[in-house]
C-alpha cells in the first residue's frame, strides 16, 4: 500500500487518501476470524463482538461497513458492535470480513512503527476499559456506546502509524526532545493538523453515527458522556509510561468530579500500583487543567 511521505496541505486531502485505502487490522484479528469461520456453528455474536472490540481498527471497519450498507428502512443508527453483528448475522459477517489487510503487513518495512502502533492500540484498549467502568458507575444508559467511542478515540493515530510511519515517528521524536510539548502542537508541526482535527473530519466523512461522533468531540465537553470518553483517553495516554506523569493529578481531579468519588476509591478502581498511591493521594490536582479550554483549530 502507498504511504504518506510528505504532509498534505488540507484536511480534505487526508480524508480522501484514507477513504480510498482499505483499513488494515491486527494479524491476530484475521487469524481469529478465520478460525471462527471454521467453527461458526458453535460461535455466538458476543464472542465475535469481543474479538472485534479488542481491535480498534476492526471496530472502525465494522461501523463503516454497517453505515455503507444501511438499508433504506433502517431509521436508527447502529452504535454498538454486538448490535451490528446481530443485524448482519454471524455467517454473513464472517464471510464479509474474511480477507483483510493487516497492520503488520502494511508496515513490515518499518519495525519501529509497528512497536509504536501496538502501543497506541494498547492505550486505546485501556481507555475503553476505563470508560466502560466509569459508565457503569455513572449508570449510563448504554455502556457499550461509551466503550466503542473510547476505543475509537485513537484510530487516527493508528492510521498515521500505518500509512505515515516516518512522519509519525517525527512527532514522537519532537516530544522525546521536548517532554513539555503537547501532542496536538507536534502533530500540527509535522502533519499540518492535529490527530483530533483529522479524526473529526474522518468520522464525519465515513458517516459514523452522530452519537459516537459527538462523544469524540471535545467541544461538547460539558456532556458527561463526552467527559467520560475524553478523560478515559487522557488518562490512558498520560499513564502509558507509568503513573508519574505531571498531568495525572489533574486527570484524577476531573475524574473524581465526574464520578463523585474520592481519590482513595478512584485509585483502587484504577488498580494503581502500590508504590504510586501515596504520591497521588498527596498530589491534589486541578480538574479544569484536564479539560480542553478551547475548541480545536480548523473547525
Amino acid at each position: 500500500m502507498a504511504l504518506i511521505n510528505q504532509p498534505f496541505d488540507s484536511i480534505d486531502s487526508y480524508t480522501s487518501f484514507f477513504s480510498q485505502k482499505p483499513i488494515p487490522v491486527l494479524k491476530h484479528t484475521v487469524k481469529e476470524l478465520q478460525a471462527m469461520r471454521e467453527q461458526e456453528d458453535s460461535i455466538n455474536g458476543r464472542t465475535v463482538a469481543a474479538l472485534v472490540l479488542s481491535d480498534p481498527m476492526m471496530t472502525l471497519k465494522v461501523l463503516i461497513h454497517i453505515e455503507a450498507n444501511r438499508r433504506a428502512r433502517q431509521n436508527h443508527d447502529i452504535t454498538t458492535i454486538e448490535r451490528a453483528i446481530m443485524m448482519m448475522g454471524i455467517s454473513p459477517f464472517l464471510r464479509d470480513f474474511s480477507d483483510l489487510p493487516t497492520i503488520e503487513g502494511q508496515i513490515s518495512a518499518h519495525p519501529r512503527a509497528l512497536v509504536g502502533v501496538l502501543k497506541v492500540i494498547s492505550r486505546a484498549r485501556r481507555a475503553a476499559r476505563y470508560a466502560r467502568d466509569w459508565a457503569i458507575l455513572r449508570h449510563d444508559l448504554d455502556v457499550d456506546e461509551i466503550t466503542v467511542a473510547a476505543l475509537l478515540s485513537e484510530v487516527t493515530e493508528i492510521l498515521c502509524w500505518s500509512f505515515a510511519p516516518t512522519l509519525t515517528q517525527q512527532v514522537y521524536e519532537m516530544q522525546r526532545v521536548d517532554r513539555e510539548l503537547r501532542s496536538a502542537v507536534a502533530q500540527r508541526a509535522v502533519f499540518n493538523f492535529s490527530a483530533k482535527e483529522l479524526q473529526l473530519a474522518l468520522v464525519r466523512h465515513w458517516h459514523l453515527p452522530d452519537l459516537l461522533v459527538s462523544m469524540m468531540d471535545e467541544r461538547q465537553i460539558h456532556n458527561p458522556r463526552v467527559r467520560t470518553v475524553q478523560l478515559a483517553n487522557s488518562l490512558a495516554r498520560h499513564t502509558a509510561q507509568g503513573w508519574d506523569n505531571a498531568a495525572i493529578p489533574d486527570d484524577l481531579s476531573a475524574i473524581e468530579n465526574l464520578l463523585h468519588i474520592g481519590r482513595d476509591n478512584l485509585l483502587n478502581r484504577l488498580s494503581v500500583p502500590h508504590e504510586s498511591v501515596e504520591a497521588l493521594l498527596r498530589a491534589g490536582g486541578n480538574a479544569e487543567g484536564a479539560l480542553p479550554s478551547q475548541p480545536p483549530q480548523g473547525f
